[in-house]
């Protein structure tokens, strides 16, 4: 099979430039390059639709010429992948077709050519020998076992056939070379003393005191102070001065009272938003078309400080609670 080689003539040189890459290539003439790829695509059965066909060696061979004419007006690498997939694909029959090669009446065996080459460079001579050998010859048979191959013997061989110069390591392949195997990784085995191991501590249903659900608890007191102030500036009645965690949980506890209908915000005509009690809304007030809207507020630190500042807020509506605590094991957790 021929080699892959991009030969430029003087012409194609002058019309390619010195750059093999290309992408402002001219399109008609990219649009005729992938279509001639194609063909050879279709030839070789790459499209998928038919099984590839078996070519001949002649017929190899002229595929190959054929890509190597398109490859030199490659510019891009759409059409430089074209062209090595249909190489590789060449390579494969080729390789097949000389694995399945016949010298005389059998097929050429690989593994029974290299049995052969190693027997001729000096190995495996103890399979030749005779049961009528003296002791002595198989002593010296056996000690030329254990030694290297005679690649020198080989090479003379190939010498008669190449012309090509030989080199120190010419013919020195892995024949002699003898598979390496891995030494398995010794693990040292940490040995641990029990008595410094801790046992996590054992918690049973018994040692957590159960508290009251303090939410419920809050969200009732919430509801029972907005009646007697409202309405009432939202700011106002959430912001604890003193406990900015506490104005935070306060306006949790205000977001069940909206949630469930039971509070109303409404913005006053000085500006301020305000938050009154209701009724509950019935099932026929949402059927006419009475709607709830909820909304996400953020209360930050920054935000405290302001609405404290502003609405010169000195003394909580809602009293400060006592921070819950939970009794796990012998430790308390607030």
């Amino acid at each position: 099979m021929p080699v892959r080689k991009k030969v430029k003539t003087d012409q194609e040189s002058h019309v390619m430039g010195d750059a093999s890459y290309d992408p402002d290539q001219d399109h008609d003439q990219v649009r005729g390059l992938r279509n001639k790829y194609r063909h050879e695509e279709l030839e070789l059965g790459l499209d998928g639709t038919k099984e590839r066909s078996e070519k001949t060696a002649d017929e190899l061979n002229e595929t190959v010429a054929r890509v190597n004419q398109l490859f030199n007006e490659v510019k891009g690498t759409s059409e430089a992948i074209k062209d090595s997939r249909i190489l590789n694909i060449v390579t494969e029959q080729a390789h097949t077709k000389a694995r399945a090669m016949k010298s005389g009446s059998g097929a050429f065996d690989v593994d029974d050519f290299i049995q052969k080459l190693v027997t001729f460079m000096g190995g495996r001579r103890a399979e030749q020998l005779d049961e009528d050998d003296d002791d002595d010859e198989r002593e010296n048979t056996r000690a030329a076992q254990g030694g290297p191959l005679d690649w020198e013997s080989i090479a003379r061989k190939a010498l008669a056939h190449s012309h090509r110069v030989p080199v120190s390591d010419f013919m020195l392949g892995p024949l002699s070379i003898e598979q390496k195997q891995r030494a398995a990784a010794k693990r040292t085995k940490i040995e641990k003393n029990k008595a410094d191991e801790k046992k996590p501590q054992a918690i049973t249903e018994d040692d957590i005191t159960r508290s009251e659900n303090e939410t419920t608890k809050n969200v009732v007191v919430i509801s029972n102070l907005l009646q007697q102030h409202m309405p009432v500036n939202l700011f106002r009645f959430i912001v604890n001065p003193n406990d900015f965690g506490q104005s935070v949980e306060n306006l949790f506890y205000l977001s069940f009272l909206i949630r469930d209908g039971t509070c109303a915000m409404t913005i006053s005509d000085d500006g301020e938003p305000e938050i009154f009690a209701c009724e509950r809304p019935t099932t026929d007030e949402y059927a006419n078309g009475l709607k709830k809207r909820q909304l996400v507020m953020e209360l930050d630190m920054a935000t405290w400080r302001r609405a404290v500042e502003v609405f010169d807020i000195r003394e909580p509506l809602i009293p400060q609670r006592k921070k819950a605590e939970t009794r796990i094991g012998n430790k308390w957790y607030g």
